[in-house]
């Protein structure tokens, strides 16, 4: 057995040598000349980028479990890419990075990836220039974006040409904001600009393993003297609570296969709807389970304070079952997720009871605001779904702004001009009414079920309506107090106990009186019979009933809209 360390290689050596023959089939060979020369030279400059990589390099990405920008390419799809712009000079400037149009399920996808194993995907002035002309092209053709990002930031021997790279980049992914949609996939690390960029995306997808940020640890420690590891800085469990990233996944293949599944859901442009896909789930399927749901929760002993987790709803009405939600891991009291209901790509934003009783706080107002308004900006009707005891109170909300992240869900809401419709589950009370998608904010339909509360205050709203009874009620109990110690002293208690024994009496009958209150409260106001009286709600709906009716409307709605690009007045943002 040899002794000497075999070195790995990518060349089969039964493989007959590979020769490119330059001359036309049948054509009879002559001497060759400039233009065979010529053409030598052209074939290899087009597979310098591939070719000229070290076996090495290859080696380091597999052994961090990272797949080259060629390989994550056939991950995306099974075609061949057309690959633009093949800008790379003799030291490579331009090829680490990689521009392409790929067809993904007969659907045309402008993508860019970092190739890490040139100059550690760094970019320069040539590598910023493409990728903004990539993205301008994609603006011009109305074609989505995918970006899976690699990169040791800006390519340092190359001074400020790599910070104008990214300038260029970053203006021209901003100005195609809002006309087609991207999906960002984070792989490696990134730090700088490396960051900056992919978050200017739509969605952005996280591995596990891989980190993004403003800075690594290494400055972190020189700056602050503060010791963090990648993942406690800008790993996926940091970002996808934050809301930074949008999803994380387990593995480079999970977040490709994720960008698919999500591009399903979403338009190539502004001006069209989200690709319709045919079902064979009937839209009159009766949806028993949902039935069977608040059935259980509300007949609990808890009755109608019952929490429940909202997705198994959004579950039931959609086509087969099958939804995307978006953000799982951030403000989980509420819920927002793409669907399909006939066929039509829906939108849903949900409170989620079963999460903080689905009160809105900062994180889930800007959640829900920023979902809101790519729905609108991309032709997508919006289902929402009210159970929510209103804005989550305190200190700790109003110093993080409250104030303002409400107003940024609000003002996403009034701005909706894709057909929308209020399902109101349970709780509406409040400014969390007021400011979720109701008639007056805009709505097309207000649907209830009959367990909806809707009222101004939940209840303790009988503070309010009965506050003269409950004056009555309450300055009752001195009195009986006095009485029912004067009787047991009468009858030889001891006037201590007779005290005690008096005064637990007056309060176990306060106590019911404040139920029953309570209960005729909520039998006369925390209903949907004034709403409907009124007009705020314009029918009941039956549990069973939802997807039919939903489904029915939604189609209506869509058959009467018309997409096209967001235009009028542009509104003041938080």
């Amino acid at each position: 057995m040899s002794k000497n360390a075999i070195k790995p290689q990518l060349k089969n050596p039964f493989d007959p040598p590979e020769k490119v023959e330059f001359t036309i089939p049948g054509e009879i060979s002559r001497a060759t000349g400039p233009y065979e020369e010529a053409m030598k030279e052209g074939h290899d400059l087009i597979q310098r980028p591939i070719k000229s990589v070290k076996i090495d390099q290859i080696e380091k990405q597999h052994f961090k479990k990272r797949m080259t920008v060629w390989e994550r390419l056939k991950v995306l799809s099974d075609q061949a890419p057309n690959v633009l712009y093949q800008n790379w000079g003799k030291n490579l400037d331009g090829a680490s990075l990689v521009t392409a149009i790929l067809n993904i399920d007969g659907r045309d996808v402008a993508v860019y990836g970092h190739d890490f194993t040139v100059r550690a995907g760094s970019i320069d002035a040539t590598n910023g220039s493409k990728l903004a002309r990539l993205f301008n092209m994609a603006g011009e053709k109305g074609i989505p974006l995918i970006g899976m990002n690699d990169s040791a930031g800006a390519f340092v021997p190359a001074g400020v040409g790599g910070l104008d790279g990214y300038a260029e980049a970053f203006t021209a992914l901003r100005k195609i904001s809002g006309v087609v949609p991207s999906i960002m996939c984070m792989f490696g690390f990134n730090a700088g600009g490396g960051s900056y960029l992919p978050r200017q995306g739509s969605f952005v997808i996280q591995p596990a393993d891989t980190f993004f940020g403003l800075t690594g640890p290494g400055v972190v420690k020189s700056v602050l003297g503060e010791d963090i590891t990648p993942d406690e800085l800008g790993g996926p469990k940091v970002h996808g609570k934050s809301g930074v990233a949008d999803l994380t996944v387990e593995d480079e293949v999970a977040a490709l296969r994720t960008a698919t599944r999500l591009l399903s859901y979403i338009p190539d442009n502004n001006s069209i709807g989200a690709p319709f896909q045919a079902t064979s789930d009937p839209l009159d399927r009766k949806t028993w389970e949902i039935n069977t749901l608040l059935k259980k929760a509300f007949n609990s002993p808890t009755g109608f304070n019952t929490p429940f987790d909202v997705s198994i709803i959004i579950q039931q009405i959609c086509d087969h079952g099958d939804y995307f939600e978006l953000q799982p891991e951030r403000a989980r009291e509420a819920v927002t997720a793409f669907g399909r209901l006939g066929g039509q790509v829906v939108g849903f934003v949900a409170n989620n009871s079963a999460v903080s009783s689905g009160q809105i706080d900062c994180d889930s107002a800007v959640k829900i605001a920023r979902f809101v308004r790519f729905c609108n900006i991309y032709n997508i009707p919006i289902i929402f779904m009210e159970d929510t005891t209103g804005f989550l109170p305190g200190r700790e909300q109003e110093s993080r702004g409250i104030v303002q992240a409400g107003r940024s869900m609000l003002d996403a809401i009034v701005d909706v001009r894709t057909p929308r419709i209020l399902l109101i589950l349970r709780n509406a009370f409040g400014g969390a009414y007021a400011s979720y998608n109701n008639y007056p904010t805009g709505a097309d339909m207000v649907l209830a079920l009959p367990t909806t509360r809707l009222a101004v205050m939940g209840p303790a709203g009988k503070e309010f309506v009965y506050k003269d009874e409950l004056r009555k009620i309450r300055g009752a109990v001195a009195e009986m107090i006095k009485k029912g110690v004067e009787a047991r002293v009468t009858a030889g208690m001891e006037p201590g106990a007779a005290r005690r024994d008096a005064e637990q009496e007056a309060a176990d009958w306060l106590k019911g009186e404040e139920a029953a209150l309570n209960q005729r409260y909520e039998r006369e106001l925390m209903n949907p019979k004034e709403g409907l009286a009124l007009g705020s709600i314009s029918s009941i709906v039956m549990p069973t009933d939802l997807r039919q009716v939903l489904g029915e409307n939604i189609a209506f709605l869509m058959r009467h809209y018309k997409p096209s690009p967001m235009c009028g007045p542009q509104r003041e943002f938080h």
